[in-house]
């Protein structure tokens, strides 16, 4: 009798122990199911912020290139003091839509950056445009011609003439912009060349077909384009704009700008103060680090590009050709501490 009692006891206990297992199953179950569902719902309206994020950006993006568009077609026929006054306003308009792609970096696809990017270049090309033919430069002429004249004139019929280059730079037009508006350095080999903040600022620079070069260029350009480079070394200051690396090798290159694009680029570092993302496409061999070249003005350059010192995306880069989401791009690298370049020649 006794045992039947024991074992039904047993029975009982191992009853509840089951029933409190099966309980707290259920409870767990249904617990997951709450955290589940609660996934579901944030990611669902994360999803609904960044589309409205996006949104919000494309529609502004637009109605604000479409106004600067519209603000530059009003410039034909208009008198210099008016056409002087749009493009100002078309200027910083322009600016301040570059720091609202800047600002939206970190919620936007790589196509729809690309796509910004790309608009906002075009968009500056027509700015130079208009105010070429708004704003002609006047042209020098002699009023009489004189003996020196004359000479000059002897001269340069006795020369070969240098086609399509400006006699103070060796500069080619190029981009479509004329050589006035441009500065800088065009087939030149084994040498040291530099320019100053006055010759520079809010310039075009055009630095082309170098090989074994020192470049140093002190102040703030507009824009920076740099093409065939071969083997040289290349120091600029703040750039208010954009930075374009096309067909460069071997080299080592120090910049600070808004935006890097560099194509068809193999072998060469890159020093990079960038407030946006670098992009690289079609390039092998390409690796980053921070800026580390420095000069007694550079701090008041940084306040007449309108950069900001202290945000600096330099191993933030998109390779156009290497979309594989959550695998590093093979094209690119950073520069191991230890071998990055902390003294420049002078």
């Amino acid at each position: 009798m006794d045992a039947v009692v024991d074992a039904s006891a047993e029975n009982a206990v191992h009853g509840e122990d089951g029933a409190a297992k099966l309980q707290d199953r259920l409870q767990r179950r249904h617990q997951a199911r709450i955290e589940d569902t609660e996934r579901r719902k944030e990611a669902k309206q994360s999803q609904s912020v960044a589309e409205e994020k996006i949104g919000y950006f494309s529609s502004t993006f637009n109605s604000e290139r479409a106004s600067i568009a519209e603000l530059l077609s009003t410039c034909s026929g208009a008198d210099r003091a008016a056409a002087t006054q749009k493009l100002e306003d078309a200027t910083v308009k322009t600016a301040q839509l570059q720091k609202f792609v800047n600002d939206s970096v970190c919620f936007l696809t790589q196509y729809e950056l690309r796509q910004a990017q790309d608009a906002l270049q075009k968009l500056q090309a027509s700015l130079a445009e208009t105010r070429e033919e708004a704003l002609p430069k006047k042209k020098f002429a002699f009023r009489s011609r004189t003996k020196a004249a004359e000479k000059v004139s002897k001269q340069a019929t006795d020369s070969p003439p240098d086609v399509g280059r400006s006699p103070d730079s060796g500069i080619t037009k190029t981009d479509g912009a004329p050589a006035s508006q441009q500065c800088g350095f065009s087939y030149m080999n084994n040498a040291f060349l530099t320019k100053t903040a006055e010759e520079i600022l809010n310039q075009d620079v055009l630095l082309t077909h170098l090989t074994n070069c020192k470049v140093r260029l002190f102040g703030s350009p507009s824009t920076l384009h740099l093409k065939h480079i071969d083997s040289c070394e290349i120091l600029c200051g703040p750039v208010s704009t954009s930075v374009f690396v096309d067909n460069c090798r071997n080299s080592i290159l120090a910049v600070a700008c808004q935006q890097l694009r560099t194509h068809n680029t193999t072998d060469t570092q890159v020093y990079l103060h960038v407030t946006s993302r670098a992009i690289i496409e079609d390039c092998k061999g390409v690796s980053f680090a921070p800026l580390s070249w420095s000069y007694p003005t550079m701090q008041e350059d940084f306040s007449v590009s309108g950069l900001d010192p202290g945000r600096n995306n330099w191993n933030q880069v998109d390779d156009f050709n290497w979309l594989a989401a959550g695998t590093p791009s093979p094209n690119w690298t950073v520069i191991p501490e230890e071998d990055r370049k902390t003294t420049w020649d002078p």
